[in-house]
């Protein structure tokens, strides 16, 4: 039996990383999935993921949205629910990050990451909340960071965005647990993913990352797609306002043992 049969998603920057991996693992678990995706030069992969899901036995569409759009937002889960007739989980996975020490940290670059891993979470969820209210409840799910907890110098506006979607989580969760709607966060440790290339990239780097992991290696994205498949599944049903920590151990802060 499939974990999420007949279930209807959003994934957020869904086309690549973590966001393509749990779009494919929702389809094999019985999801039909809106890819959302930025720019236009993602549509490609998006439609490549759209018909990777298909190919799994799960429908999906391809929707272009600026999650730090208002009304963007809202046209995506409208078009998502006349899609599929209704909208049962929301992943926020849409996520950017730049490094830049604080003294020269300008506004732009702070509003930029802000508005799309706080703000965008925030618009997300409350509308796809507004249509899991009406129909008997559902489950959210934020790709948060393992930096909603650990600090991550030159990446003070990335750390402000992840600490703030703890919070975010927390109070959504509790408001919303009468209207049968969980919230979690999902944060990853360094995943083997585009926005971590450079790192990668970098062996001295990646070694220095490997160096404060437990298990001695980066993790893949299917490893968090899989927590997702999980945490939005009825085995999960008494999990609500919690952080769900997939990082290989690196919270367990090594370097200090």
């Amino acid at each position: 039996m499939k974990l999420l049969q007949g279930r209807r998603a959003i994934v957020t920057g869904g086309s690549s990383g973590i966001g393509k991996a749990t779009s494919m693992r929702l389809g094999v678990e019985g999801c039909s999935v809106c890819v959302n995706y930025y720019s236009d030069q993602e549509a490609r992969m998006a439609e490549e993921v759209v018909a990777q899901v298909k190919q799994s036995g799960g429908d999906a569409v391809a929707v272009q949205a600026d999650v730090g759009d208002e009304g963007q937002v809202t046209d995506m889960v409208q078009r998502t629910v006349t899609a599929f007739g209704g909208l049962d989980l929301l992943v926020n996975n849409a996520g950017i990050e730049n490094k830049v020490p604080t003294l020269r940290l300008s506004l732009d670059d702070w509003n930029r990451v802000l508005r799309t891993n706080l703000t965008g979470a925030f618009l997300c969820m409350r509308a796809a909340g507004q249509v899991m209210a009406k129909n008997g409840g559902g489950v959210i799910v934020n790709m948060s960071s393992v930096h909603e907890h650990i600090p991550w110098p030159e990446f003070a506006h990335y750390c402000a965005s992840k600490g703030g979607m703890k919070l975010l989580m927390q109070t959504v969760a509790r408001e919303w647990a009468p209207l049968k709607i969980r919230v979690v966060n999902i944060a990853p440790g360094a995943i083997v993913t585009p926005i971590n290339q450079f790192v990668i990239s970098d062996p001295e780097a990646e070694h220095a990352v490997e160096a404060e992991i437990p298990l001695g290696r980066l993790g893949q994205p299917e490893e968090i797609a899989a927590a997702v498949a999980w945490v939005a599944s009825d085995e999960a049903s008494y999990l609500t306002g919690a952080t769900i920590i997939v990082d290989g151990g690196m919270t367990l802060y090594p370097q200090f043992v």
